[in-house]
């Protein structure tokens, strides 16, 4: 059941158009993009299922899993280092109705196997800092600069500590860079994760791809499936009809 929300000065509510949610946004930090809506459509979530999400943000991955597994998972967690976007994403929560699914935890990243234990979860989700630390970073505020950059996590505490959680058999799904693909399949086997499925992601037609999205199995076989191109922009500047699907909730799950 959906309860008020509660907005502090300089906040907003805004509509995630899937399953009547809404999330509460600022300006003091980074809101989130079309990379958390493509790996919330691109992760495996089976009902039942337990899951985290490391360095949730605003909540939104957790939120839309809800509405786009429509059993839902048994559980979310939803981990953020920096307390007050982890208090914000709490009321997002609680204000959509959905403090018994998710909980959202504040804590860093590079302990959660040690807070929550080894092999518990089915399956781990991460939209992490694409960009090393100091690069391009001076002059904007700190609560973007460690949602962009490496400052309190690095790609490799992402994916040991991904592997640390997730079960023998268990799914890890990131969305990052296409221009980090080397390091993110060598941090992957040698913390036993194995690529199963890749899909790049491309502004247009005719473009090189600027996000990848990555789904590796705990202790998995080794065959990598590539998935088809998803295109963001038609020629004309608007959303392709998978994309316009995704915003407008169109792509469910059983």
């Amino acid at each position: 059941m959906m309860e008020d929300f509660e907005l502090k000065p300089g906040e907003r509510l805004d509509d995630l158009q899937a399953g009547n949610l809404r999330i509460i946004q600022s300006d003091d930090m980074f809101s989130f993009s079309l990379d958390a809506v493509l790996l919330a459509h691109f992760a495996h979530v089976r009902s039942r299922d337990r899951v985290i999400d490391l360095g949730t943000g605003s909540g939104v991955i957790p939120l839309l899993l809800t509405a786009i597994c429509k059993k839902g998972p048994r559980e979310i967690v939803a981990l953020e280092i920096q307390e007050h976007i982890a208090e914000r994403a709490g009321r997002s929560v609680a204000g959509n109705g959905l403090s018994d699914t998710i909980r959202v935890v504040h804590g860093d990243l590079r302990q959660a196997a040690r807070m929550f234990g080894t092999g518990t979860f089915d399956v781990v989700t991460c939209n992490p800092p694409y960009r090393p630390a100091g690069i391009g970073d001076a002059s904007v505020m700190e609560s973007i600069r460690i949602a962009k950059h490496e400052i309190t996590c690095t790609l490799q505490d992402v994916v040991e500590q991904s592997a640390k959680l997730v079960k023998s058999g268990g799914k890890v799904a990131l969305v990052h860079r296409p221009d980090r693909l080397v390091d993110i399949f060598y941090e992957m086997r040698r913390n036993k994760l194995e690529p199963k499925r890749m899909r790049l992601i491309h502004p247009r037609e005719h473009t090189n791809p600027h996000i990848v999205l990555i789904e590796a199995i705990k202790d998995g076989g080794k065959e990598l499936r590539i998935e088809p191109p998803l295109f963001v922009h038609e020629a004309d500047g608007s959303y392709t009809e998978e994309i316009r699907k995704m915003y407008g909730g169109e792509i469910l799950r059983l």
